[in-house]
């Protein structure tokens, strides 16, 4: 995670500074937690990491607590500027609003306003330098338990810098001097409610002689990782990442790139390498098999007729040196006329008159069918296509064929 501190907005009347070439505070962080490289650069020269948060200081951002209206997403960014129409001292294009998370209708909750065309500028310059900007964080939100932060400011009237307080409680935030007269007169309140009080280390000694109590060290670093933590995001409404579909699958492309899903790829890699050796491996056995039953074949071809020299298809070589043997001995086979006029004769219909002219070929029976009607010729199929032959009709011909002959033929039934 590079987690970014975006300056505060110039009010000074003047061009406003470019903000590709301002330095910019960033932490690096593996886990979120505990800080890792840190420094300051520009937009082009920060570090690479898989997700990238920038920080709102707290002065930027005005907090309002109104009802959240009922109305359409389209309409809602309306609907609150009229709500808080006196609240703000911008006209409403110079606005930009967000909304606590989890905010449900008609219930009381947190909008946050800042200038739009101040954060629009910077995410647009992030954006241009080539960064996946994943949030917009507030550096403090409205929160339970509160908490109080110390840290070094600016000058006051020309005086020398003075340590500044942040305060963020369930009443919203507040930011101001530490030694104000407001900050004194609110001291004692303060005091007494249940916050925790951090402080920078520079300024942590000013700090604890002004509360009268000790403090908690609270680096810079870890004041912005700690925000980068936030719940809220404020880009919202028209300021929202666009493409959302590609940004989700781009995110997910660094989440599944990270070392936190490290074992889960070992473990798709080694259950791909196991499918692979697993299919050759079945493979290779089919293989085998295949070629056992081939050399079977092979064999059986030679111990029944040796005189068969050499061997280029067993099956096809068995059956035509058994049909050789066959015709030699004077048997019939299926493909002969005699099969072939016996299978004809027990499908002939009932009344049909016995048949005039036939012709015959090895395998094939033609035979004259003129006058037949359509429930006879398919009872003759139906009879006799059970016997290993199939029947087509042509022109008043019923033409009877054994399998072998009609796969040469390719006829159909």
């Amino acid at each position: 995670m590079l987690v970014i501190q975006l300056p505060p907005r110039a009010r000074a009347e003047g061009a406003a500074p470019d903000a590709a070439a301002l330095p910019l505070a960033y932490v690096q962080s593996g886990d979120g937690l505990s800080p890792g490289v840190q420094g300051h650069a520009t937009l082009a020269q920060l570090p690479k990491a898989d997700s990238l948060v920038a920080v709102v200081p707290a002065s930027e951002i005005g907090w309002h607590r109104v009802p959240l209206p009922k109305a359409p997403a389209g309409r809602l960014r309306a609907a609150l500027l009229g709500l808080l129409e006196e609240g703000l001292l911008d006209d409403d294009d110079q606005v930009h609003l967000a909304l606590a998370p989890q905010a449900k209708p008609s219930q009381p909750t947190w909008v946050a306003a800042l200038h739009r065309p101040w954060l629009a500028g910077w995410i647009a310059a992030i954006e241009a330098a080539g960064l996946t900007l994943e949030r917009v964080v507030p550096a403090h939100w409205p929160q339970e338990p509160g908490i109080a932060h110390v840290f070094p400011g600016g000058r006051i009237d020309g005086a020398d810098p003075v340590p500044w307080l942040t305060l963020a409680d369930a009443d919203g935030v507040l930011t101001m001097p530490l030694g104000g007269g407001l900050a004194r007169a609110r001291q004692p309140q303060w005091q007494a409610a249940a916050l925790r009080w951090t402080a920078e280390p520079s300024v942590i000694a000013a700090a604890e002689r002004w509360l009268g109590a000790p403090l908690q060290v609270q680096t810079e670093s870890q004041s912005t990782l700690a925000a980068a933590r936030s719940p809220w995001n404020l880009r919202q409404f028209d300021l929202a990442p666009r493409h959302r579909g590609l940004r989700a699958v781009r995110e997910f492309a660094k989440q599944w790139a990270g070392p936190a899903w490290r074992p889960v790829r070992w473990g798709l890699a080694a259950l791909l390498a196991l499918q692979v050796v697993g299919l050759n491996l079945a493979s290779w056995q089919q293989q085998r098999q295949l070629q056992l039953r081939q050399q079977e074949m092979t064999a059986l071809l030679r111990s029944t007729h040796p005189q068969v020299r050499s061997i280029a298809d067993a099956p096809l070589q068995m059956r035509r040196e058994t049909e050789l043997l066959r015709s030699a001995a004077g048997q019939p086979g299926e493909g002969d006329l005699e099969p072939l006029l016996a299978l004809a004769a027990r499908a002939w219909p009932e009344g049909q008159a016995p048949v005039q002219q036939l012709q015959f070929q090895p395998g094939q029976l033609s035979l004259a069918a003129a006058g037949w009607t359509p429930q006879q010729v398919e009872q003759f199929r139906n009879r006799i296509e059970g016997a290993g032959v199939r029947v087509t009709s042509d022109g008043g011909r019923l033409v009877v064929r054994t399998e072998a002959a009609a796969a040469r033929t390719g006829a159909q039934p």
